[in-house]
């Protein structure tokens, strides 16, 4: 199988997620996209409002209940921290030979990504989809052969933004999928 890996804090999970990680899916002629919950983002190591990773796993679950072909992952649980995602991918090859995996990021990550531990092994060995982000211009003439570029829709969504309107009281009704409203209202509240 061809597993698209969508790594992420998902604090909390968001329809833009969802509805991200399927039209990826689609458009990298994907098997499955697995969400990696991280546990602990290398470049955004102590953030202060991150939610207990159990909890973050458990409202992604939830939320993908009846989504076909996504998956909330707690791989990177079970893997030394910081989570690195070279030693992920070197992980999941080990342990699922029979799947090609494709590393999906955003346009913001793939800026960044001269900074990712070991990013030139990365670029070598797998595929990897850049999707773009708001303020993030990618230059496609000098991208490796292993990095394809999707156009997807750019949804104004954000967990910060959401966690913000917990905080204030504002409805997130259409931010978050019903399922996990209540969930997102109760552990979000008083972070």
């Amino acid at each position: 199988m061809k597993i698209g890996l969508f790594g992420g804090s998902f604090n909390p999970i968001h329809n833009g997620h969802i509805s991200l990680a399927r039209r990826l899916r689609q458009l990298a002629g994907l098997d499955e996209v697995w969400l990696m919950v991280s546990p602990q983002n290398p470049l955004k190591q102590g953030s202060s409002d991150l939610l207990d990773d159990n909890l973050r796993l458990e409202m992604a679950q939830k939320a993908l209940e009846g989504v076909d072909g996504i998956v909330a992952c707690d791989y990177e649980f079970h893997l030394p921290k910081p989570s690195y995602t070279w030693n992920t991918l070197q992980h999941l090859s080990k342990d699922y030979p029979q799947h090609t995996f494709i590393l999906l990021i955003g346009g913001d990550n793939w800026q960044l990504f001269h900074q990712w531990y070991r990013s030139e092994d990365i670029v070598k060995n797998h595929q990897i989809v850049v999707y773009p982000r708001r303020g993030s211009d990618i230059d496609r003439t000098s991208l490796p052969q292993s990095v394809t570029v999707v156009e997807t829709e750019l949804l104004d969504i954000s967990s910060t933004e959401i966690r913000q309107r917990v905080r204030q009281g504002i409805s997130i009704k259409d931010c978050v999928p019903t399922a996990i409203e209540p969930l997102v209202h109760q552990y979000y509240a008083n972070v």
